[in-house]
């Protein structure tokens, strides 16, 4: 038999007043030793809050009144005091060893009481747990925060992620003549870079027939490839150094860090936005009209946010304890960029090669973006799907990193 092992019963619950609740116990030495009356053996209980499961409090030990073989009984009397909040509790009931263990900690089941407090009163209601019972609670718990919680986040802040991504976008070119215009000019300038060199030096051309020789034509493509690109390159070139950024908001203030990656993850976003109006108004002006199919851009747009916000984490909490996270981005974001055809048509990639580069998140992107506001086409729905796996799993395996990572992050800082 185990060394820690015990059965237990409430046979009466009377509530004293509105804080506090005797429990008559039943407890059976199920273990393999004698447990000496005065202890080290004793009964007792811990008050956890009933959705975090978190330590609320613990209750007085109870001597056993007897020696208690293995296979014997006993009976107890425990006063439980409640916290004086309102709200659901769950009381452990369980042996402990001073200064051991607890019991239920050891593999021995426990009696639960869910305890209910509101302006109504106090409800009680008990079960058994077994160990296994309270592993495949907590992992469903776990599975619950991690499904909800980067979600929960995000809408419970989110009028301050506005205020500091209004905040982040004026403070980036505050006091420069041309101001908020540079959020539109920097990738205008960079963009018209890359067409000097793809299209006016190395005369390079999307798609066949007589309409794709101009360098109109690749100015659209490249453009609408760029779109995804600009507000994904900017928020993972700024998310390794996001926390150093604002180190006395990570060690000195309250502050839901959390939110810091998201809000570069949007003002990303802003400066794509700005280069959507931009495209938009050369399809108006060498198109004549905007296709019907660009309806399609939220389902394309959701997948992208989700992947680039759950980066952000990732690399957010992995730049505090490695320094170097951000230049090793800076090298992968070229790479990236020359590994995806953006400046240059897919078919220019071997084809061998397309089944390791058709995995690759922007390329999925960048193909959707160029169905759905050029070839007036529905996007890829294969391709997008995966996206939207892809990005769903980074942002809440991102989050659960960060999550993970938060509490080191003052010390490292």
């Amino acid at each position: 038999m185990p060394r820690f092992s015990a059965r237990l019963e409430a046979t009466e619950l009377k509530l004293l007043d509105s804080k506090s609740l005797r429990v008559r116990l039943r407890v059976r030495n199920t273990s393999d030793r004698l447990w000496p009356a005065g202890g080290p053996v004793f009964l007792a209980y811990q008050v956890l809050d009933g959705k975090a499961e978190s330590l609320l409090a613990e209750g007085r030990r109870t001597a056993l009144e007897a020696d208690l073989p293995p296979g014997g009984e006993a009976e107890a009397i425990l006063d439980i005091e409640l916290p004086p909040e309102q709200g659901a509790y769950r009381v452990l009931l369980s042996p402990v060893e001073e200064p051991v263990a607890w019991f239920y900690q050891r593999g021995s089941e426990c009696l639960a009481l869910e305890v209910r407090v509101d302006s109504g009163g106090v409800r009680v209601s008990q079960r058994r747990l077994t160990a296994a019972a309270r592993r495949a609670e907590r992992l469903r718990r776990a599975l619950a925060r991690l499904l909800t919680a980067p979600f929960i986040t995000i809408a419970r802040h989110r009028p301050l992620i506005v205020s500091m991504v209004r905040r982040d976008i004026h403070g980036r070119y505050r006091g420069s003549v041309a101001g908020l215009v540079w959020t539109v000019i920097s990738p205008l300038l960079l963009m018209l870079t890359y067409f000097f060199v793809f299209a006016l030096v190395l005369k390079v051309r999307f798609g066949p027939g007589p309409e794709a020789a101009g360098p109109v034509n690749f100015l659209l493509y490249f453009v609408c490839g760029m779109l995804p690109w600009l507000a994904f390159s900017e928020a993972l070139a700024r998310a390794p150094s996001v926390m150093l950024e604002h180190k006395t908001l990570v060690t000195r203030v309250l502050f839901p860090v959390e939110i810091l990656p998201v809000n570069i993850a949007c003002a990303g976003l802003a400066s794509g936005f700005f280069a959507l109006l931009v495209f938009l108004a050369g399809l108006l002006l060498f198109r004549h009209g905007i296709p019907v199919t660009a309806l399609y851009l939220p389902l394309v747009l959701l997948p992208q946010v989700l992947l680039t916000i759950g980066l952000c984490w990732f690399l957010a909490a992995l730049g505090v304890f490695l320094r170097d996270t951000g230049q090793f981005m800076s090298f992968l974001l070229t790479l990236w960029f020359f590994a995806t055809p953006i400046c240059y048509p897919e078919t220019a990639l071997p084809a061998s090669t397309m089944a390791v580069f058709g995995k690759n998140p922007v390329y999925v992107m960048v193909r959707c973006y160029r169905a759905i506001f050029l070839d007036g086409t529905a996007p890829p729905w294969g391709m997008l799907g995966w996206l939207a796996a892809g990005g769903l799993a980074a942002y809440l395996l991102g989050f659960a990193w960060f999550y993970k990572s938060r509490k080191s992050f003052a010390d490292v800082l």
